[in-house]
């Protein structure tokens, strides 16, 4: 048995840099960085960019449910689930404005398995994004 494994999902989107989406480790497993973007396409759910690749506008909402739904397919793919998610790092872009809608839409999909869980605001993230998670599961 493996012990060190780097996992990739082919329904997830494909990283932006050289990682993988997660690495097992014994029975934990470690995602890197995981967004709403889209597998095959710059798509990125909810987000309305100028002809710059600056953001226009957004949908916190929209992008709270394609980064949970990422994490699913990687979790999934990697043989563990999402209730067994022990610890979720959470990256936003403006905790003023999305702190609430997120909050909301993060006990939607947590009220059966509730994860330690960090809140963080950033300034920005590699991609034109308002969220990203960090997750550790169990497997």
């Amino acid at each position: 048995m493996n012990t060190n494994e780097l996992i990739n999902s082919p329904k997830a989107p494909e990283p932006v840099g050289l990682y993988p989406h997660a690495r097992k480790v014994g029975n934990l497993l470690f995602l890197s960085g995981v967004g709403p973007r889209e597998r095959g396409s710059k798509k990125i759910p909810g987000v309305e960019l100028d002809e710059t690749g600056k953001i226009i506008s957004y949908d916190i909402e929209t992008q709270c449910h394609s980064v949970f739904n990422n994490v699913k397919y990687i979790l999934e793919d990697a043989g563990s689930g999402w209730d067994k998610l022990i610890d979720v790092t959470v990256f936003l872009t403006n905790m003023k404005s999305d702190f609430a809608a997120y909050n909301k839409i993060y006990a939607e999909y947590f009220k059966d398995n509730q994860p330690c869980r960090t809140t963080i605001e950033i300034s920005s993230l590699p991609t034109p994004i308002a969220i990203e998670l960090k997750c550790i599961a169990v497997i």
